[in-house]
């Protein structure tokens, strides 16, 4: 274990070191016992709604990422394949078991922190260098072995040996949501909600986030997609619904300064795609770089909020009980959730 950090300088901004030297929870540290007993006491009704889409979902290669639907297949043991499989005649039992090859950003999930990373000199040698979250490097402690150029090379590849998705899972993912319904303050138009915006819509629906909450961003997309039965139109939703805008500094700014420990929402990539403005020098996904670079936060995309908003609406209710720990995969740079509001 290191006792001094793995970086002589840090990006502005950031808060590495901030929960140790080899810390990789980030944001997630600050959802304390007590913010959990306060989550816990958001539960009323009982009720819990499913955040997440089928896996199968939204389809498609929507947004040309290669990011393909789930694809199962059946296991074969001992030359037989495993599907209805009567065993043995002496005994009555039946069985089924299969494998699937799971993009694991495909559909509801969250960014790892070992996801978005900078070109950073953190060594203060003058080169940047590719470094994660605290300081973690690109080539040794995340994607030390990868595939050689021209091939797949899957047996190369180890992924993430620091921030891979088994922390996010290992901290439980449990805290308060706030949700934030973005498509009932400005509809389905394409819109990019910078501070402003998101400020008055979290005054008109008296929306309050405290440190280690969950912010849950409602826009809608999520719904049309499901509705779009695994075909995703895209000339229908490359110009339309909510996504915060990366480039406005005060957003930004107020994300810092909330001590939200997390961000999910209903859209691809909660913030907008491509950014209202590129400036050379900076990042492309400025939201994602604050996020996940700088302050160890995670990001959650292509969640199912609409059946909870309307609840929450109908009952003039912001708050609730979340409970979202990714699939514990070691090494993943993002994967799987299904998320549960309890209200």
């Amino acid at each position: 274990m290191t006792t001094t950090p793995r970086w002589q300088r840090r990006p502005p901004g950031s808060n590495w070191g901030e929960f140790g030297p080899d810390d990789q929870k980030g944001r997630l540290n600050l959802i304390t016992p007590s913010r959990v007993r306060a989550a816990v006491a958001e539960v009323r009704e009982g009720i819990a709604f499913c955040l997440a889409l089928p896996l199968d979902r939204p389809g498609g290669n929507y947004h040309d990422l290669a990011r393909e639907p789930p694809r199962l297949r059946p296991v074969v043991r001992h030359g037989k394949v495993k599907v209805n499989l009567h065993a043995d005649a002496r005994h009555p039992d039946v069985f089924n078991d299969d494998a699937v090859l799971l993009h694991s950003q495909a559909s509801t999930h969250w960014d790892a922190l070992a996801h978005v990373g900078s070109m950073f000199d953190g060594d203060g040698d003058g080169e940047p260098e590719v470094r994660y979250y605290n300081g973690y490097r690109g080539g040794t402690d995340i994607g030390a072995r990868v595939p050689s150029p021209g091939r797949v090379g899957i047996d190369e590849y180890d992924g993430a040996r620091a921030l891979g998705l088994e922390r996010l899972a290992e901290t439980g993912l449990q805290g308060r949501g706030v949700l934030v319904d973005l498509r009932r303050a400005y509809g389905d138009a394409r819109r990019a909600v910078g501070y402003d915006d998101l400020l008055r819509a979290m005054d008109a629906q008296q929306a309050v986030v405290e440190t280690g909450d969950i912010l849950c961003l409602h826009t809608g997309q999520t719904e049309v997609l499901l509705a779009q039965d695994g075909h995703p139109d895209q000339a229908s939703l490359d110009d339309a619904f909510c996504h915060l805008d990366g480039c406005d500094d005060r957003l930004l700014a107020w994300i810092a300064d909330s001590g939200i420990a997390a961000i999910a929402a209903d859209n691809f990539a909660v913030e907008a795609v491509p950014p209202t403005r590129r400036d050379e020098g900076l990042a492309f996904e400025r939201l994602h770089e604050l996020c996940l670079f700088k302050l160890g936060m995670p990001l959650g995309e292509l969640w199912f909020l609409a059946d909870l908003a309307r609840w929450l609406h109908e009952h003039r209710r912001s708050r609730f009980l979340l409970t979202a720990p990714p699939i514990r995969l070691p090494g993943a740079f993002g994967g799987p959730v299904t998320p549960v509001a309890t209200v």
